[in-house]
């Protein structure tokens, strides 16, 4: 397979009823781009792996990957993207909610203007009320708190640089965090409008609890990390020096003197 311009990430957790349309549906998106799908079974317990593994027989571009365990999206995420071929990544959730036509347009977007992520921004939900209060105040408090100039940091559907993601502290949640985290390095993040669909089948794995009050203590250690987070500072070695114009014209008074 030629080198994927994208890897497409999606963990993925009881999804053997979502995978197999929103598989189609990545395929029918990048059908013009070089890509790869990484799927990411985080300790299903339904058909998700035995599903995974069939297509992959039939498509080169999928690569399942499974931990026996449920060990989290951002693990998830981590260990696909250090295990990935493209030079972008694109994530999104596997339960179908993220439109994956979306994805051609947040790639272009974030090559013609430079930027290390497009984050998307989900303007109409379709989740119950739950899920659409407890997504409104954490996104609130978090951009209270952080200054991210996020909208709407919990959407999974984004599309970052490779080498900028790998270079960013790794820690138990961090995706939901990852515009702020970007910035920490000097980088440019911004947000698209994207579509937003009803979960047609499983269950949502998320309330209040765990994304506002969980995620409280990773908002001060987020804070903390942005404060402390230092940019490599500028360094020259002597071999520039030897060869700067500056240099040569130096050592050409000195040797006429």
């Amino acid at each position: 397979m030629p080198q994927p311009l994208v890897s497409v990430i999606i963990p993925a957790k009881d999804e053997a009823d979502s995978l197999p349309h929103l598989l189609d549906e990545i395929a029918a998106a990048l059908a013009d781009v070089e890509h790869e799908v990484l799927v990411i079974d985080d300790g299903s317990t339904d058909a998700t792996w035995s599903l995974l593994v069939q297509r992959a027989a039939e498509d080169d571009r999928l690569r399942p990957l499974r931990h026996p365990d449920n060990a989290g999206q951002s693990t998830s995420i981590w260990q696909a993207a250090h295990l990935a071929c493209g030079t972008w990544l694109a994530t999104l959730d596997g339960d179908g909610q993220n439109d994956p036509a979306d994805l051609p347009r947040l790639l272009d977007k974030a090559r013609r203007e430079d930027v290390a992520m497009v984050a998307g921004h989900r303007v109409s939900r379709h989740d119950d009320w739950l899920k659409r209060v407890s997504s409104h105040v954490a996104n609130r408090v978090r951009s209270a708190l952080l200054k991210d100039d996020t909208p709407d940091t919990a959407c999974g559907l984004k599309v970052m640089r490779r080498d900028t993601f790998v270079m960013l502290p790794y820690f138990d949640h961090m995706h939901r965090f990852l515009p702020a985290l970007v910035q920490s390095q000097g980088e440019r993040c911004i947000s698209v409008p994207v579509n937003h669909r009803a979960r047609q089948a499983g269950q949502s794995h998320y309330g209040l609890n765990n994304r506002l009050w969980v995620g409280l203590i990773d908002m001060i250690g987020v804070m903390w990390l942005r404060r402390r987070s230092r940019l490599p500072a500028a360094l020259t070695t002597q071999r520039d020096i030897d060869a700067s114009p500056r240099s040569s014209d130096a050592q050409y008074v000195k040797e006429q003197g």
